[in-house]
């Protein structure tokens, strides 16, 4: 999860998100660059090293109106890559549906017979210590690492989103439509997130923590949780 005073993103902990940070990272050096010679060109024409004469400047016209076509495309075609692999979901290991409520979360494991259980946030004053304040819940998804989970999100009564930032994962839980979304945890741990759409005077306090667990561990819980 975050850190105070953290200005990054969270360490990735699945495929897509490290993607989403490399995209990040290049798009920011882009604009870095772009800055720089706006700022360089700025300084030229202030202290009047630079003189064009703009009638007839032919080549400066050529290249400002091609540069900025060759930057555009720098950005978009690895941007839509990243859409793609977003949108894309081959043959799913697991599937969970979530189902947004005012103001908790229903989990249903499609795959088991009777594994499903409501997730509410755990109170300030039953937590434990070590636990982290509005964002533990008294029941977590628990996923099998290295295994592609396909979550089916719906809501019940407004619109909510289903959002875990280290798993690169954000989807719109609209009443009435089922949305779908795909992740794969790359290893173990427990990740936060929260409900990213405002609904209602309890918003911001239906958290998400999905912990990911080998597939023997897995196996073993829902077993547990199915009997």
């Amino acid at each position: 999860m975050a850190n105070h005073m953290q200005f990054s993103f969270q360490d990735a902990s699945s495929p897509i998100m490290e993607e989403l940070t490399q995209f990040h990272d290049h798009a920011m050096m882009v604009a870095l660059s772009i800055c720089s010679l706006v700022l360089y060109l700025l300084t030229l024409m202030l202290t009047g090293k630079l003189t064009a004469n703009t009638v007839d400047a032919q080549a400066i016209e050529l290249v400002w109106t091609i540069l900025p076509a060759m930057v555009l495309i720098a950005l978009a075609l690895p941007s839509l890559r990243i859409l793609y692999l977003m949108d894309e979901i081959n043959q799913p290991d697991l599937t969970l549906k979530a189902i947004g409520h005012q103001w908790y979360w229903s989990y249903e494991y499609t795959d088991f017979k009777n594994l499903t259980f409501d997730s509410y946030m755990t109170p300030t004053t039953d937590l434990p210590k070590g636990h982290f304040r509005l964002l533990e819940v008294d029941h977590r998804v628990i996923v099998p690492t290295e295994s592609t989970v396909r979550v089916i999100v719906t809501a019940n009564d407004v619109l909510h989103s289903w959002a875990v930032p280290s798993l690169g994962v954000k989807t719109d839980a609209i009443p009435g439509r089922l949305n779908q979304t795909s992740f794969v945890a790359s290893r173990p741990g427990i990740y936060y997130g929260q409900c990213s759409e405002i609904c209602g005077a309890n918003h911001s306090f239906m958290p998400i923590v999905v912990e990911a667990t080998p597939l023997a561990n897995f196996e073993n819980w829902s077993s547990l949780m199915s009997s």
